[in-house]
């Protein structure tokens, strides 16, 4: 995307989210491996507070895509994060489904059941990223009923179908790419070695894709996964992304919400994408 005008707000050349995954053990407990008593997931007292301060030491509002079924089990964690820090609470699936495995009856009860969950925790959805990354033919339509204005899939930025803004993200742009074995075939696909890769490898591509988004103009998710900052070295990552984003006046640092907002109220400065996005 080159050449938007008007340009990002306030005259910045991209917008990049921080964005974060995963609300505590909504996935282990769908899974059934958890073993542990439900609310106490280790992530939750150690390593999100740590971000959590990180974000507010640099001014940066993200947006937490969260399990639907972890709103109701960590209330006191979402009030924290969205009502006293200001951070965007959006939708990661009820319990992590794997998102295009999910048949249409299946995924209708998910919207119905997840959509009830946020209701009682006081969250009203602006977006949604599908766990696993890709969606269904019918996501779109139910996205659009029920008031969803973005989505975060993988895929290309734009205006999507249903008129719902895309604000993707790419593996790369993923800490799980780099630390998880699980993620060997996908590494792989990438020309990357299947065995896991260094913090180091992580911020070198983050710092380059960064710049090249600000060449652009154009969009960039960066997803960090509180589960997986279990080393001084993967904080140490963090923390210098923050730093770089959140102190360049070329960069609109905002939660997708906003992204979202903004480019609603400009479409006509935006690509337009396929019906198959």
């Amino acid at each position: 995307m080159n050449n938007i005008s008007p340009p990002w707000p306030g005259g910045a050349k991209a917008a990049i989210s921080f964005t974060m995954d995963n609300l505590g053990e909504a996935q282990d407990v769908n899974k059934g491996t958890w073993r542990d008593p439900i609310g106490t997931h280790y992530s939750i007292t150690n390593q999100l507070p740590r971000m959590l301060d990180l974000l507010d030491k640099y001014g940066i509002k993200a947006t937490y895509f969260a399990e639907s079924w972890s709103l109701g089990v960590y209330p006191d964690v979402v009030r924290d994060v969205s009502a006293h820090r200001g951070h965007e609470i959006a939708w990661h699936g009820y319990q992590h489904e794997v998102w295009s495995s999910l048949s249409p009856e299946t995924e209708v009860i998910n919207f119905k059941q997840s959509f009830k969950k946020a209701v009682a925790a006081g969250i009203q959805y602006a977006g949604f990223r599908p766990p696993g990354g890709k969606v269904n033919e019918g996501t779109y339509q139910l996205l659009r009923e029920h008031g969803v204005r973005y989505i975060s899939p993988l895929g290309n930025f734009g205006i999507g179908r249903e008129r719902i803004v895309v604000l993707p993200f790419e593996w790369r742009a993923v800490d799980a790419f780099y630390y998880m074995e699980k993620f060997a075939a996908i590494r792989e696909s990438h020309g990357e070695q299947r065995e896991v890769l260094s913090p180091t490898t992580f911020r070198d591509f983050l710092m380059a894709k960064i710049d090249e988004t600000v060449k652009c103009q154009g969009h960039m998710s960066i997803l960090f996964h509180p589960f997986l900052q279990t080393s001084e070295e993967k904080f140490a990552v963090m923390e210098e992304v923050l730093t770089r984003i959140s102190g360049d006046s070329e960069i609109w640092c905002a939660p997708c919400g906003q992204v979202a907002g903004w480019v609603t109220d400009h479409l006509d400065c935006f690509p337009r994408l396929g019906p198959e996005s």
